[in-house]
């Protein structure tokens, strides 16, 4: 049976997409936040003849999101997205979204995958030398740090919002930590999406003028440890093979490949 979830289901909710905490960071950080009587989110929940919950269905805004760590009702979820004229994007686990997708009305148009990686421990991560300062920024820093990413080439096709990243320094949502030289942010590393259990590692850049330095290295790995002595998981995307080697030299593993998908 599948049926919408209600503030009643929070508990047990929580509870079953706590058991992978990197795998459902998204899920668990939008339940904390937003609840489920907002008008922003919905969330639907499968459950078996006995009561308990098989799988989970977000959506957030038009961007849905399903788990299900065993066989769970995939043409019951493809229909309520099939029902919604606003759907416009798929995220998930590459193999459970695959399930889903021979009941979808349309095709994805840019079917992305990246790999995932996750870092549960902090005895891999790099020491900072001494001579190197690494810094903690505050809403202020935002627009110094939007301009830095917007040099970073690997961030060519991104978009950022000072505003945005302005307002996630200050609520908490993320942080960033940075190396800067004569007032300038040359490097930095980023969090988002952070929840109780959780959180995301994004932005990891140099200016091409000062890579191959370790840098961005060093600015992760202050990162990573701050979170994981506050005991949250960590977790990324990646599809360079080359900042792959680099997360898993100080301590990431890779969990599977995530999906996401953009409709017309």
């Amino acid at each position: 049976m599948i049926r919408k979830l209600t503030e009643a289901d929070r508990r047990n909710a929580l509870q079953f997409v706590s058991e992978r905490p990197a795998e459902n960071l998204f899920i668990i950080g939008d339940i904390e936040v937003y609840g489920f009587d907002n008008p922003i989110q919905m969330l639907w929940g499968e459950f078996a003849k006995s009561g308990r919950l098989r799988a989970i269905l977000l959506k957030f805004i038009d961007n849905y999101i399903v788990y299900a760590p065993d066989e769970f009702n995939a043409e019951g979820f493809a229909k309520i997205m099939n029902e919604d004229h606003d759907f416009k994007f798929l995220s998930g686990i590459e193999s459970i979204i695959r399930q889903v997708e021979p009941y979808l009305d349309k095709q994805p148009a840019d079917p992305r995958i990246l790999h995932y990686a996750k870092c549960e421990q902090a005895d891999r991560l790099q020491k900072v030398p001494s001579h190197i300062e690494v810094k903690r920024a505050v809403p202020d820093d935002a627009e110094r740090i939007v301009e830095q990413l917007r040099g970073v080439p690997e961030f060519a096709s991104s978009t950022f919002d000072v505003e945005r990243n302005r307002e996630t320094l200050h609520n908490g949502s993320g942080r960033t930590w940075y190396i800067e030289k004569d007032g300038q942010i040359i490097s930095s590393a980023s969090s988002t999406a952070e929840n109780s259990q959780s959180a995301m590692i994004v932005g990891v850049g140099t200016l091409p003028e000062h890579q191959k330095r370790g840098l961005a290295s060093y600015c992760m790995s202050v990162l990573c440890k701050e979170l994981l002595d506050e005991s949250k998981m960590l977790c990324l995307f990646y599809d360079n093979p080359d900042a792959g080697t680099i997360y898993k030299r100080i301590g990431f593993v890779d969990i599977g490949k995530w999906g996401m998908w953009s409709f017309n």
